[in-house]
């Protein structure tokens, strides 16, 4: 029983690493994405069962989270004892479920389009990467939008899915993006999702509580090798993670922040709610030309959580039984 346990473990870690890799050279599977078809199926649950109730959304998104974590579970006990295709299967998922290197695109597309000039094409980028609304946005608003995208996300879409991946295998890959991906769809607070919402966008925060601590230490520890300071990170990160209005986002954005000697937040309007954040961090407001420097940090935050992520489940399997 021992020998399949760690066998299990090793066959995670290499799945963990080559899902990981494969978004690092490939980034998301630019067709017939997994994750959008879960996104078909949820948007089309919610038009057939949404209600203005939190029991029907937590109904909702229970139903949705635990489907998507038993098929992680059969998958999972399909390959129980076959090590090369566990590795395998868990490669497929860790590469569907990760979106680090899309992120890097995402704002690096946004950072050209900042750099030539060109609003407009700058603003029509603005949706894949935050929710906000970039009609009125200048150049600055822009770009501090992109940078705390890429702060927020760099935990959301890589060392979260990396650390879930670690700790539960392919249930907790698989039912991990589940619910990220039900709280970018109904968790925010418009009149609709207020009430319905409310059991998804709990979850994201509680399924992101450690990994978020987890990216604001991986920025100090990285720091140094992307031209960052780590004792800026870590102090913004102590001194001003909590004053966001998210529990998890405050962290990542002020240790970036931090890192790179910049000041997040301020003014944000989501369709017709506005919000007014605080500051993160004691540096001066992002430019088109600290767009490149947050995707470095990024880029190299969420390879060390894989690094740890496939370290951790070769600790598994050498330890006591």
């Amino acid at each position: 029983m021992g020998d399949m346990r760690a066998d299990r473990d090793l066959a995670t870690a290499a799945g963990l690493a080559l899902g990981a890799a494969a978004d690092l050279l490939l980034a998301d599977p630019r067709r017939l994405h997994p994750v959008a078809g879960f996104g078909t199926v949820a948007a089309a649950l919610e038009r057939g069962i949404w209600h203005d109730s939190r029991a029907a959304g937590a109904g909702y998104a229970a139903l949705l989270v635990g489907g998507v974590g038993a098929g992680g579970a059969l998958l999972d006990r399909a390959t129980r004892g076959r090590p090369v295709p566990r590795a395998l299967v868990t490669a497929a998922v860790t590469w569907t479920v990760l979106g680090g290197t899309s992120l890097g695109r995402a704002a690096r597309d946004m950072y050209v389009a900042l750099g030539t000039g060109d609003l407009a094409a700058a603003r029509e980028l603005l949706p894949a990467l935050a929710g906000r609304d970039p009609s009125a946005l200048d150049a600055g608003e822009l770009a501090r939008a992109t940078v705390e995208s890429v702060a927020e996300n760099t935990s959301d879409a890589a060392v979260a899915p990396l650390f879930w991946g670690a700790v539960a295998g392919l249930p907790g890959l698989a039912a991990y993006r589940a619910v990220n991906t039900l709280d970018a769809m109904v968790g925010h607070r418009s009149a609709r999702y207020a009430r319905f919402g409310w059991a998804a966008a709990r979850a994201d925060d509680v399924a992101n509580w450690v990994p978020a601590r987890l990216t604001a230490a991986l920025t100090v520890a990285v720091a140094p090798a992307t031209g960052g300071s780590p004792s800026g990170a870590l102090r913004a990160w102590l001194r001003d993670g909590s004053a966001h209005p998210s529990p998890n986002s405050g962290r990542c954005e002020a240790a970036l922040a931090g890192a790179l000697g910049l000041r997040l937040g301020g003014r944000n309007v989501y369709g017709d709610r506005v919000e007014v954040r605080p500051g993160l961090g004691s540096g001066r407001p992002p430019l088109a030309g600290d767009v490149p420097r947050a995707v470095r940090l990024s880029r190299a935050v969420w390879t060390a959580s894989a690094a740890l992520a496939v370290a951790a489940r070769l600790a598994g399997r050498s330890s006591p039984r």
